[in-house]
Order: C-alpha cells, then sequence, then structure tokens
C-alpha cells in the first residue's frame, strides 16, 4: 500500500462520520482510528508526514499471519458483508446470537444482521459448514465486502 493510498484513507475517516476504518488486502492489513489526543508521525524522506493530515489518528498495521495459519485458512470459506452498516450477532440484545464458534450452519441459514439505514437486513450463509471463527464483535460498524466469519465447509 502506498503513502498516496493512506493519505487518502485519513482524508476519507476525516471527512466522513465513521470513527475507524479497516482495509484487508492481500498480505497487508491496515486500521485506522481516530482517537485524542495521540498523533503519528510516519514520515518518508521527500513526503509529507500523516500527522499533519489528520493529528488525531492513530495507524497501525498488524504483523503478516504466519504460514501456518494461511494454509489453515485458505481451507475455509469467509462470509464478507455486503453492505456497510452495523453488525448484530442476535435478532434482539437478549435473544441469543444466530451462530457461534464450532456450530454447524447450513446453506441459507441466518448468520447475523446487518442494519444499514434503520433496515435490518438478514445474512445468509452461502455455504453449509462449522463456523471456525467469529471475526466482527457485535454491534460494531462494518464495511462492504469485510470478513464476518470462517466456515469450515462440509
Amino acid at each position: 500500500m502506498q503513502l498516496k493510498e493512506i493519505k487518502a484513507l485519513i482524508n476519507f475517516l476525516a471527512n466522513s462520520g465513521l470513527s475507524e476504518v479497516n482495509i484487508e488486502t492481500e498480505g497487508i492489513k491496515v486500521a485506522i482510528k481516530k482517537t485524542l489526543p495521540s498523533t503519528i508521525s510516519a514520515e518518508t524522506p521527500g513526503t509529507d508526514t500523516l500527522s499533519s493530515l489528520l493529528p488525531a489518528t492513530t495507524l497501525s498495521v498488524p504483523s503478516a499471519p504466519t504460514a501456518d495459519s494461511q494454509a489453515a485458512e485458505e481451507n475455509y470459506v469467509t462470509i464478507k458483508s455486503p453492505m456497510i452498516g452495523t453488525f448484530y450477532r442476535s435478532s434482539s440484545p437478549e435473544a441469543p446470537p444466530f451462530v457461534q464458534k464450532g456450530d454447524t450452519v447450513a446453506q441459507g441459514q441466518t448468520v447475523c444482521m446487518i442494519e444499514a439505514m434503520k433496515l435490518f437486513n438478514e445474512i445468509e450463509a452461502d455455504i453449509s459448514g462449522t463456523v471456525v471463527k467469529v471475526l466482527v464483535e457485535n454491534a460494531t460498524p462494518v464495511e462492504y465486502d469485510q470478513p464476518l466469519f470462517l466456515i469450515n465447509p462440509t
């Protein structure tokens, strides 16, 4: 990811109502969060500092996953968010989650809900299998195409 792309993400975050942006591509994960009062200072010779663009932002790039975890995750199917919204694991706060780690899901089974513009959209599994991992915390914002669940297909 180029510095120019990171600056564009920071500007996007500054101009939107969001407090966090997570981007994951092959080989790199970038998480940008607004916080106060910390600043960032990532300087490259001949470029502007990122802190001059948005002083109340932190930038973290997690380390790359190990070869063993990558090989294991390649066998799993990822259920991704079809929209931007708020992720919910259950239909109401007192209801049990639709699925949990270790549960078996059938194709077409509801696995979560995403609220977008006061509308609740049921997200269904597109494959049968076992839930290996829930990748998003309940009641948190999600982006389009963000991974939500890892499924071990049957």
